[in-house]
């Protein structure tokens, strides 16, 4: 097991592949929702993720204030490679990405687009409800946010 913080410039081609094709497998083939992946904001983003035996198993991206949200550095395109589910490297991932968000970055507000059936997960980090649902690429959503006070 062994855990990675990259820029979009650190990442090898075969581990920007391997991220690229993992989001693609489970958020566009899994999840039978035709999207845009590619949406620009990986060049600016911090990828973390979790290699086991040399394959990519879990992944997050950290985006800083402004790229997404004025106000807020987000987390999105959580996931977890489906041989890796149930090991629990959903929360370990999420919470080295809220660590390293407040303690690099010094940041204290988090914005999260959380899938609805997710909300009890990202609440169970301090994440509270924000919007109400609405439909993002045909899956409801809501927008979540975590202020460290």
């Amino acid at each position: 097991m062994e855990w990675h913080l990259k820029s979009f410039q650190e990442l090898t081609n075969n581990e920007l592949y391997e991220i690229l094709k993992a989001r693609t497998d489970i958020f566009v083939v899994e999840q039978d929702c035709p999207y845009p992946e590619l949406d620009n904001c990986d060049q600016e983003s911090l990828h973390y993720f979790l290699t086991v035996d040399g394959e990519l198993a879990a992944y997050i991206r950290l985006l800083p204030k402004g790229l997404k949200y004025e106000d807020y550095v987000a987390i999105g395109r959580v996931m977890v490679v489906k041989k890796y589910r149930s090991y629990g490297y959903a929360r370990q991932i999420m919470e080295k990405g809220i660590h390293y968000i407040h303690e690099e970055w010094k940041e204290n507000k988090i914005k999260i687009q959380a899938q609805v059936y997710l909300r009890n997960f990202y609440g169970s980090f301090g994440f509270e409800q924000i919007s109400n649902e609405y439909l993002e690429d045909g899956i409801p959503h809501i927008d979540m946010v975590l202020e460290r006070k």
